[in-house]
């Protein structure tokens, strides 16, 4: 049994940890960690025990990884930090990804940044090397950006082949590597294009949200700007699985280790907000291409706030806990895979990454 659940939360004005046991019932919160700094990403690092690493942006003092050994009570500025070359002509801007490499190569990690990139570290995250493959891509002139900007936002690693990786950009498409970076596959096939009233280049797919099916690295999900989408063949085709669905607009998307995924769909690409103001999860059983709601306990009175790509997780255990948190600074919880949701106490910044670490 796990002696601790950690769920690890980012926002636009440092991070929160809430901390309790393997029941999660009670919960304690530490923080603000990282006070002043944006954190758009967490990576709770279950190798190394209290070991947090955080991407965290600042208007004066720029973007930069930062490590815990500590579970946050001290953090450190990892000097060898994700950089694009001085005439690169890209702008670091976020870090919006920290991810393992798998589990064969343990002291690698990946991030993907704003400006669209992507950075590999082999040695815990003490120095980074910018995966060029994606950053001078052939198709690299005809991408833009989304509302969010230019950002690698997901990165999946396939647990049983080390090099083999698919990224996500926004408002670009989704990417696969079988090499271990050293080239790139353009992977839309099947997801239809932003209207930008240009001819359809095949780059301009707006991805939002990308999970890996954990039983079947051949599968994937997906949350689009303007559909859910599944790929059974390594994302060389998408498909819609958007049943019972009040809409089809949305950004975050998890799935447990049993294969059940959540989503939390928004009324619109122009409003986004929860549709109606009902503060709703939608559930999907492994196996199943269509969705249920699943908000038992979750507030009933009006709630017109988003959740953001990020700002949803699971974790490890059985049943599954689920997580999400809000632009209004709320965070929400499940501790049977949707069945029943609580909120965890105090109302933070807005919201902009939550993580589990179970330990």
């Amino acid at each position: 049994m796990a002696d601790q659940v950690v769920v690890l939360v980012g926002t636009t004005k440092g991070a929160f940890f809430y901390h309790s046991d393997e029941n999660r019932r009670e919960w304690r919160m530490t923080g603000p960690h990282l006070g002043g700094w944006e954190v758009y990403s967490l990576y709770g690092d279950e190798r190394h025990p209290g070991r947090v690493y955080a991407g965290t942006s600042h208007w004066v003092y720029g973007t930069t990884v930062r490590v815990s050994d500590d579970l946050g009570e001290g953090w450190r500025e990892v000097v060898g930090s994700p950089k694009y070359p001085e005439g690169s002509g890209f702008e670091l801007k976020r870090i919006w990804q920290i991810v393992p490499g798998a589990p064969s190569e343990p002291g690698t990690l990946l991030a993907g940044v704003e400006e669209a990139g992507l950075f590999i570290s082999r040695d815990d995250g003490a120095t980074w090397s910018e995966v060029t493959a994606i950053s001078g891509h052939p198709t690299r002139s005809k991408w833009f950006p989304g509302g969010g900007g230019l950002c690698l936002h997901t990165i999946l690693v396939d647990p049983r082949n080390a090099k083999r990786w698919w990224i996500g950009i926004s408002a670009v498409g989704v990417f696969r590597t079988e090499d271990g970076g050293e080239s790139f596959k353009v992977c839309n096939q099947g997801l239809p294009g932003v209207p930008t009233g240009q001819p359809d280049t095949g780059i301009d797919r707006c991805v939002h949200k990308m999970v890996l099916d954990p039983a079947d690295s051949n599968t994937l999900y997906m949350q689009f700007h303007g559909g859910v989408f599944r790929s059974t063949d390594g994302a060389d085709n998408w498909v819609a699985m958007d049943e019972g669905l009040p809409s089809v607009f949305g950004f975050p998307m998890v799935v447990t280790r049993s294969g059940t995924r959540f989503i939390m769909p928004l009324e619109s690409d122009q409003q986004r907000v929860m549709k109606d103001g009902k503060l709703q999860v939608y559930r999907s059983g492994k196996g199943s291409s269509a969705w249920e709601p699943v908000g038992k306990g979750l507030p009933e009175e009006p709630q017109y706030v988003g959740v953001l790509r990020d700002a949803m997780a699971v974790d490890s255990l059985d049943p599954a806990g689920v997580y999400f948190g809000t632009t209004m600074g709320e965070v929400f919880y499940s501790p049977d895979e949707g069945e029943s949701w609580n909120q965890l106490p105090g109302q933070l910044p807005r919201i902009t990454h939550v993580k589990t670490l179970v330990t």
